[in-house]
């Protein structure tokens, strides 16, 4: 146990310790408080990007830290998703079913992984399509569409009205007001949706791998 200790004083690992706590006191405000919950929000997702940073900087790489990256990202996103189908009652549904999704095609990719004997979930290198190796082997690419996904249900989030809880007349109220939030909904859309399509194909290509295993187990038996 000692020695295993100093892996959860890297620095990319304290940083994701920050990252649990802001949310934490993000989501205890969600209600009451939506600039703070926003900034904190934010400031979280800013330490994603730099966590990994540091990572490659300093060597501190490890896989506690990628689960611990993972299982961060995913929850806040399932939180701040839950929120809105509070905010917009009419779509529950629909953030419920985009829940989901987030959830099940990283679990399948991730347990894939460990099948395949690789030591990265990014590793797509075999992947049959361009969109899904793209996807991971482009960072700028790959960064456009998580943020994309992130930003727009930020948006929702910060634009939902009291008064209204259908999310069509919200975001038409905002379009014809020409709020900045429009515009940075509008610049995350794109993104959002690659996203998802990427989803789709990281469900169906982990599940391919799942089931190539189960074949050659049973061939070796």
């Amino acid at each position: 146990m000692a020695r295993s200790w100093p892996i959860y004083l890297y620095v990319p690992n304290l940083i994701g310790y920050a990252r649990i706590l802001a949310n934490l006191v993000a989501f205890a405000f969600a209600f009451s408080n939506k600039k703070l919950f926003a900034g904190l929000y934010l400031l979280s997702f800013v330490c994603d990007e730099l966590d990994g940073r540091f990572a490659r900087l300093l060597n501190q790489t490890s896989t506690f830290g990628a689960v611990l990256d993972m299982v961060t990202d995913r929850v806040s996103t399932a939180g701040l998703l839950v929120i809105l189908t509070h905010n917009y009652k009419g779509c529950y549904g629909l953030f419920l079913g985009l829940l989901g999704l987030d959830i099940t095609s990283h679990w399948f990719q991730m347990y894939s992984t460990f099948l395949a004997s690789k030591t990265s979930h990014k590793d797509v290198a075999d992947s049959k399509s361009r969109l899904f190796r793209a996807y991971y082997q482009h960072r700028l690419f790959m960064g456009y569409c998580c943020v994309g996904a992130e930003v727009l249900y930020l948006v929702l989030y910060v634009i939902a009205e009291e008064e209204s809880n259908n999310l069509l007349h919200v975001v038409q109220a905002a379009a014809r007001k020409l709020s900045f939030w429009a515009f940075l909904g509008l610049l995350a859309l794109p993104g959002w949706a690659i996203k998802q399509v990427v989803n789709f194909v990281q469900i169906r290509s982990a599940a391919d791998v799942c089931v190539l295993y189960d074949l050659n187990r049973s061939k070796a038996h």
